[in-house]
């Protein structure tokens, strides 16, 4: 199994247009980066393709910054995100 880390917390959801509010809690995340999200009722993994900070494209986000990024499934607020090694 792929080694993960806990990088950061889902904050909220925006579900007619598919986004999740990301706080990152340590390291960072980039474009192209692999994250798992876990929850309660929440599984599955994917590829960061986007991601915005108050509206604005941006490439990557740091420790303590929180950005939206389009999901693939419903997540959940205080869903854990996992980068995927």
């Amino acid at each position: 199994m792929a080694e993960e880390k806990l990088v950061g917390v889902v904050t909220h959801y925006f579900g007619h247009i598919s986004v999740g509010i990301l706080k990152l809690t340590a390291g960072e995340l980039k474009i192209g980066d692999k994250v798992h999200f876990k929850g309660h009722s929440t599984d599955f993994e994917q590829t960061i393709a986007s991601m915005q900070v108050d509206h604005k494209d941006v490439a990557a986000a740091k420790k303590g910054e929180e950005f939206g990024t389009k999901v693939d499934q419903k997540v959940r607020e205080d869903d854990e995100v996992f980068l995927v090694a």
